[in-house]
């Protein structure tokens, strides 16, 4: 398929209401191809601007463009925020975004391309969409800005304008499939006692990801090794559970959302919750005005509560994962460092429903 004819067919599935993931799919290509095609002079409602990086200046040049949209996801879930990108910080190969609303954990040696994307409106009198994507090697949207209403576009194009790439040829950017994810170790090849004895000690979650690679232990698997002592397996229910629950009593929570550069964080409450039924796809949504949640409830195939020792007590998170097991998203209490966890958010995961052992089936 040359660029030409992805270029109509991307046009003809987004006017059928595809996504541009979805679209991209249905096509044969990842999603950063089908948008590197729009590259170069064209009559087609989208047009791309490859950027050049440092993505971390980029990212803090936005601050003055005000409100926009950040938008992190993996393959069953959205995570969106809209606010202000400040106090961003890094290297070129990780950062931080630590403003009020726009929380970010950056993996910058993961961003292969960025573009910027402007897509007309189906209504003539909207202005055109405008954003910002970057994608990894494999084509994977690692993470995206938009433009919203409060937005000064002005100041936003100025950024583009800066950080467009010289001399950009009609094809500049290659992307590789992904390869087969490995398979993780036999459950007797780990040492479990000392992932135990490991896990006692910790004094920060942030450990947890250090000691996953000391025991080389997959995620869902350190749970399995520690099932009973740190971790309980809890119905797929759980998730609009502690939505409901964090709803109606008003307890602020954090979700972290991550794609393979980057992971986004809400902390504060969430106030509407409605699950969705969507062309067979069952959404569970949290829909306020600075942060929407978009997870396919229907594609949960897994829920942990996980708890972490640390110098301010035990920390305790609510973890989905889908059927290839990946992770969804993980849920917590909002809170900071140096104060315990919420009582509030221990009540909630306290009434959240079980997973039965053998044990308990029996009685």
């Amino acid at each position: 398929m040359n660029v030409e004819e992805i270029r109509s067919h991307f046009a003809e599935l987004r006017a059928n209401g595809m996504r541009h993931k979805d679209a991209a799919a249905a096509m044969g290509l990842s999603e950063g191809a089908a948008i590197a095609a729009h590259i170069g002079a064209h009559d087609k409602v989208l047009h791309a601007t490859l950027l050049k990086g440092p993505w971390v200046e980029l990212l803090q040049a936005l601050e003055l463009c005000g409100p926009v949209l950040a938008l992190t996801r993996n393959e069953t879930t959205v995570h969106e925020k809209t606010g202000v990108y400040e106090k961003v910080s890094g290297s070129e190969a990780m950062g931080l975004a630590l403003g009020e609303a726009i929380d970010l954990r950056l993996f910058f040696s993961r961003w292969h391309a960025g573009f910027a994307v402007s897509e007309a409106a189906a209504n003539a009198g909207v202005p055109p969409s405008l954003s910002l994507q970057f994608f990894n090697a494999n084509g994977v949207a690692v993470h995206k800005i938009f433009v919203r209403e409060a937005t000064d576009r002005e100041a936003f194009q100025s950024v583009i304008d800066t950080y467009t790439a010289p001399d950009a040829p009609d094809a500049p950017v290659q992307f590789v499939p992904a390869e087969p994810k490995a398979a993780p170790r036999d459950d007797s090849a780990i040492d479990a006692g000392g992932l135990s004895e490991a896990w006692r000690g910790m004094q920060d979650t942030h450990e947890f990801f250090g000691l996953l690679n000391k025991f080389g232990v997959e995620r869902q698997q350190s749970f399995r090794l520690t099932e009973g002592e740190f971790t309980q397996r809890a119905e797929t229910s759980a998730v609009r559970e502690l939505l409901q629950e964090a709803t109606f009593d008003g307890t602020p929570i954090m979700v972290f959302v991550g794609s393979p550069g980057c992971i986004q964080i809400h902390s504060g409450p969430v106030v509407r919750v409605e699950p969705m039924e969507i062309r067979g796809m069952l959404w569970l949504n949290v829909l306020d005005p600075d942060f929407n949640l978009h997870l396919r409830e229907d594609r949960i195939a897994s829920v942990w509560i996980v708890e972490k020792p640390t110098s301010d007590g035990v920390v305790t998170s609510v973890e989905a994962f889908d059927g290839e097991g990946e992770l969804m998203a993980i849920f917590f209490g909002a809170r900071k460092p140096g104060v315990p966890e919420r009582g509030e958010w221990r009540q909630i995961v306290r009434k959240l429903s079980r997973v039965a052992t053998s044990g308990e089936e029996a009685l």
